[in-house]
């Protein structure tokens, strides 16, 4: 008898209710635990209909294969252009002039226009330059430990999750500080959808507006003050004319949002996982050479990407045995994907040395996200310097307390108040 087969002294399992069609991805119990209902949806398939809050349809990809496919097939296009008006009467929701000014970053395009702009911006995120800049990332984790109270609780985001990514950016970006201690981290709000009837319009179209006037500013701030740094060479290249007005926007757009956002939330998933297994979390404290491998089993385990932006076929094409019309929205599912048992063994468990571990948190293929080796040492040190500097470590809260935000495509809280029991 194989593993796979049925024991005959156990029953089947219960058939599963047939998933809706669309399947809604909406509602607190799915935002606070996405992952029974993945894992319904892969067993049912590769490929579902789904329905975003936001009122949006689209082709959801979750098995591992099926989304390792998906984020490498040729076919399918990022750029917008590509999408159909059944698509775009929903989904375009920035509103123009700003998404025709915002939107045009590497995360929108495709070859040859993709490979042209994502050269500006790969030497400043190398493995080797991240880890030369890792002592001073290291200074700046410190600084914002000292600042906590002696003893808990505090909120771990407020005090060190959302400031932390953003200092290290700055760093690496050469954000001068006067600039950079006005950013206004609401602003990176503008990528939660809200609709053009939603009572919250007014204040996304606010946010909208200051994140434009503050680009503006560093643009203007990097011509003035030129240095050998990332924002000054996009603007560099903008007056080369090597970029457009819009395509260098759109850079510092994509740099300040998806450059902090994503970390400042994967630091909290990591932690509320850590919190969760409260074993591992001593395990991982005592014992620091199993940092980097602990560090890719977190990102397998909770994604803050839990979804991946929309692509699309630019004819009615099969996507793993499901017909799709041309210009409809097909995203992956990067979590459903990390979670399918076919690829990770024991997959809803914390395996903190978990190895081979090829995890899609940060996709693949040409749109690889440029900035995960940064991500990655970012979390090495802020796990590994919360866990040291304060020992006692434990929630505040109630698990069921925790806030999981709205985002569609993100997984984090704006919130994790921690108690500790002394600040080293």
């Amino acid at each position: 008898m194989t593993l796979q087969e049925p024991r005959p002294d156990i029953e089947p399992k219960p058939r599963p209710e047939p998933l809706p069609d669309p399947v809604p991805l909406t509602g607190c119990p799915y935002k606070a635990n996405p992952y029974p209902l993945y894992e319904q949806m892969r067993e049912a398939g590769p490929v579902h209909r789904v329905l975003f809050p936001s009122g949006v349809q689209a082709w959801l990809v979750t098995g591992y294969e099926a989304a390792h496919s998906a984020l490498n097939d040729d076919r399918l296009g990022k750029n917008h252009d590509r999408g159909n008006d059944r698509w775009r009467s929903r989904a375009s929701i920035m509103p123009e002039p700003q998404h025709s000014q915002l939107q045009a970053h590497l995360l929108h395009q495709d070859a040859p226009k993709h490979t042209r702009m994502r050269r500006f911006v790969t030497d400043a995120f190398t493995p080797r330059r991240i880890e030369q800049l890792r002592p001073r990332f290291q200074q700046l984790a410190d600084a914002l430990v000292d600042a906590l109270p002696e003893t808990g609780p505090a909120d771990l985001v407020a005090t060190f999750a959302a400031r932390f990514p953003f200092q290290v950016l700055a760093e690496v970006i050469g954000l001068p500080q006067e600039l950079a201690d006005r950013f206004d981290r609401d602003w990176g709000k503008v990528v939660q959808p809200v609709g053009p009837a939603d009572p919250g319009r007014p204040r996304y179209e606010a946010r909208l507006h200051g994140l434009q006037n503050y680009i503006a500013e560093v643009v203007d701030h990097k011509r003035e003050h030129w240095e050998d740094d990332l924002l000054s060479r996009l603007v560099v290249a903008r007056d080369r004319r090597e970029l457009s007005p819009e395509e260098l926007d759109s850079m510092i757009f994509q740099l300040l949002v998806a450059g902090q956002e994503p970390v400042t939330n994967q630091i909290t998933t990591a932690l509320i996982a850590l919190l969760r297994h409260p074993d591992q979390l001593t395990r991982l404290r005592d014992n620091p050479d199993l940092l980097p491998r602990a560090v890719e089993e977190l990102l397998r385990y909770d994604s803050a990407f839990e979804l991946t932006t929309w692509r699309f076929f630019d004819q009615d094409n099969d996507l793993h045995g499901t017909e799709v019309p041309a210009g409809d929205s097909v995203i992956v599912s990067l979590c459903a994907a990390n979670r399918d048992p076919r690829r990770f063994p024991d997959p809803d468990t914390l395996h903190l040395d978990r190895t081979p571990n090829p995890h899609l948190a940060f996709g693949h293929g040409v749109h690889f996200c440029p900035g995960a080796a940064l991500a990655r040492t970012e979390l090495q040190i802020a796990l590994s310097t919360l866990l040291t500097r304060l020992p006692g470590l434990q929630p505040a809260i109630r698990d069921e307390d925790i806030e999981w935000i709205p985002a569609v495509l993100g997984r984090g809280t704006n919130h994790l108040p921690v108690d500790y029991d002394r600040r080293l």
